[in-house]
């Protein structure tokens, strides 16, 4: 393990230094060694190929923040660590524009009617026109945001590193509630990302636990234990649910949580419906009625939605480090530690493509559009593909 996977806004000087001594344990010799698969050959079926790439400022930085990109319409988003946010043709890639915000960014981007939002390092969330770049309005929150900001007709839900969450008015930036809960003294790096609707916001926290927030007034409507800590370090009971959670036509809500499972529920009160034991800190992909999951050991599981039960798994990419899922024409694509991008059959579990981006490594989960992926390398390559058949 490594210090990027934490998060150490509440550390005082004595956790600190227990944290440390926890993240050497991790570390010792009596660990296993976990080695990526290496690359072997397949069947390639599937046809990548390229239709443009831009170079997007310096890239995520050292840190690696979760910049992703964000696609609306015709359009194509994406920024870097240093606050450069550039706008594309998603067709033919030409810049639309380019502006400097003059803040480090930090959270994944969210590109929703003709209005793209943002967090940074320094607690602020702003607001910008996608037609030129103009800045709309910026608001303040309590600490560093890693996820994207998430709207409804009327509200933005922001989560911060701290696990407060805010929900400022969508059109001014004015704050209209904040809901804070306890969190443990160590967490993965980053937070959830919330699943909102017009009524409810469903919040995923680094206790395990997920809450359903009434969008009214921030108060919560039912709680579940997603995950439970156990083990004797801090560490060992990390039990963050660091992806988003994916909610159904039909109203179920699919939860993925680290060092837990995957779980589930029945929206409207949070029953459970099933649960399965897999680990992960990625949002999955439901599609039709699979599930798709990438698990923190990178293998990609496909989950019946209805019941839980396995459909296939796929070790092929093991310790890789591949991001979260993207689906595009039939495909699922996952980017890996040095730069692959793989495709993988959603029916069958096989690999049937494969490209490289950058060797700088891909840690954003790809941006898909029917056929098309934007994919954007940690040092700033923004790539666009086209997926045949």
């Amino acid at each position: 393990m490594t210090t990027r996977l934490l998060n150490s806004r509440s550390m005082k000087t004595a956790l600190g230094a227990a944290a440390i001594a926890l993240l050497a344990g991790c570390a010792s010799k009596s660990e296993p060694t976990h080695v990526p698969t290496p690359l072997t050959s397949f069947n390639e079926t599937t046809t990548v190929s390229s239709a443009w790439h831009q170079n997007v400022g310096d890239g995520l930085g050292r840190a690696r923040y979760p910049i992703e990109p964000a696609r609306e319409g015709n359009t194509v988003f994406a920024a870097d660590a240093q606050g450069v946010v550039m706008a594309f043709n998603a067709q033919n890639g030409n810049r639309q524009w380019r502006i400097d915000l003059d803040t480090p960014l930090s959270s994944a981007l969210n590109a929703i009617a003709g209005q793209l939002y943002l967090g940074t390092r320094n607690g602020e969330v702003i607001s910008i026109d996608q037609s030129d770049g103009s800045v709309n309005w910026r608001s303040r929150v309590s600490s560093e945001v890693l996820a994207a900001p998430q709207a409804n007709q009327q509200l933005l839900i922001v989560q911060s590193v701290d696990g407060q969450v805010t929900a400022l008015d969508r059109a001014t930036g004015a704050e209209r509630w904040i809901y804070t809960s306890s969190q443990p003294a160590l967490t993965l790096r980053g937070t959830g990302t919330p699943m909102v609707i017009d009524p409810v916001t469903f919040v995923g926290q680094a206790n395990g636990r997920l809450t359903t927030l009434d969008n009214r007034s921030g108060q919560p409507l039912w709680e579940q234990q997603i995950a439970t800590p156990r083990g004797r370090s801090e560490v060992e009971r990390l039990v963050d649910l660091a992806g988003q959670p994916v909610l159904s036509p039909d109203g179920r809500l699919f939860v993925t949580s680290y060092n837990g499972r995957v779980v589930a529920l029945e929206a409207t009160q949070g029953g459970v419906l099933w649960e399965t034991n897999l680990s992960s800190r990625h949002t999955p992909v439901l599609v039709g009625n699979a599930l798709f999951v990438v698990t923190d050991d990178s293998q990609v599981v496909a989950l019946d939605a209805g019941s839980g039960q396995e459909i296939w798994r796929n070790a092929a990419l093991e310790d890789r480090k591949l991001t979260a899922p993207a689906f595009a024409n039939g495909r699922l694509a996952v980017g890996d530690f040095e730069g692959y991008v793989h495709l993988i059959d959603a029916r069958e579990g096989n690999i049937v493509g494969r490209t490289r981006v950058h060797k700088s490594g891909i840690s954003l989960r790809p941006v898909s559009e029917g056929s098309t992926l934007h994919v954007q390398a940690n040092n700033g390559r923004l790539q666009t593909l086209e997926i045949a058949p």
